[in-house]
């Protein structure tokens, strides 16, 4: 990264100021998670009667006024794709968290010991097993369907890579001499398990849960769109796409693209600072 910086003397001239990795990193972290933070904070700064129906606008295409278009029932697209978006965002970090602690719980479970490990392991194989949209399905629609049954169907689906990766990460950390020592001065497995190998998966368990949010960000939006996830009320990113697939045979292309696009930036966000928060606690990963 390059930007612009004065010599000592501030009445100097400009000059070209490298920036290093690490600087660069930060700052693409930052201005990421910023992004990120604006839309779902949008959420709570929109007006709900903007959203009412004016029939006099219905499928407007793009312009000064409703720079994303209208509806089919004259709703501002730009004011549904935000809140579609916040919406995504608050179903990923719910679902993160419990995917996240099932992971960590069952990670943990795999070093007491050789049967435990083989028992995650089964679990690990089985859940990964089964096609993962209709897990999520059979889950979401068990926990009842809405905004709880889809954060429940996401949530418990999606542990499986953290899992598997702690759970290998753990397996080599029992390896190290310090866990045979503490084994020999007597200190319980669950002491061992607090004060040595989880302060050594924290990097891991941080990226993995960044990196979920674009799989359960997508996964919602998923069986949205198949109509098995949020209800048709709800300003849901799948939602909108379904409900556009009725009106781009008229040339209403704006009402399926925006929102399509929207929802592969805000991925594509959470991939950069998952990839980018891995290479200031793994620098290794950085000169690959």
């Amino acid at each position: 990264m390059i930007t612009l910086r004065r010599n000592k003397n501030q009445n100097g001239p400009w000059v070209l100021y490298h920036a290093n990795l690490r600087t660069k990193t930060l700052v693409i972290i930052i201005i990421a998670s910023l992004i990120l933070i604006s839309v779902f904070l949008s959420n709570f700064l929109i007006d709900p009667n903007s959203l009412t129906t004016d029939f006099a606008n219905i499928n407007q295409a793009p312009s000064f006024e409703h720079i994303f278009g209208t509806d089919w029932m004259g709703r501002d697209m730009f004011t549904r794709t935000l809140l579609g978006l916040g919406l995504s965002i608050g179903v990923g970090a719910f679902a993160a968290l419990i995917s996240t602690v099932v992971a960590i719980i069952l990670g943990i479970l795999s070093s007491v010991n050789k049967v435990a490990d083989e028992f995650v392991a089964a679990v690990i194989d089985l859940f990964g097993s089964i096609p993962h949209i209709l897990l999520i399905i059979l889950i979401s629609i068990s926990c009842g369907g809405g905004y709880y049954g889809v954060i429940m169907g996401v949530g418990l689906t999606h542990w499986t890579p953290l899992a598997r990766v702690l759970r290998a990460e753990i397996k080599q950390i029992k390896t190290m001499d310090y866990i045979k020592l503490s084994e020999e001065f007597g200190k319980s497995k669950l002491w061992i398990a607090k004060e040595h190998i989880f302060p050594l998966i924290i990097s891991q368990i941080i990226v993995g849960v960044i990196l979920m949010f674009p799989h359960a960000i997508m996964h919602e939006a998923s069986i949205s769109f198949l109509g098995f996830g949020l209800p048709p009320h709800q300003p849901a990113i799948g939602i909108i796409l379904a409900e556009s697939m009725n009106y781009l045979s008229t040339g209403a292309w704006w009402l399926a693209f925006y929102p399509g696009l929207s929802l592969l930036i805000l991925v594509l966000l959470f991939d950069l600072i998952g990839e980018n928060v891995n290479k200031l606690l793994n620098p290794q990963s950085a000169q690959t």
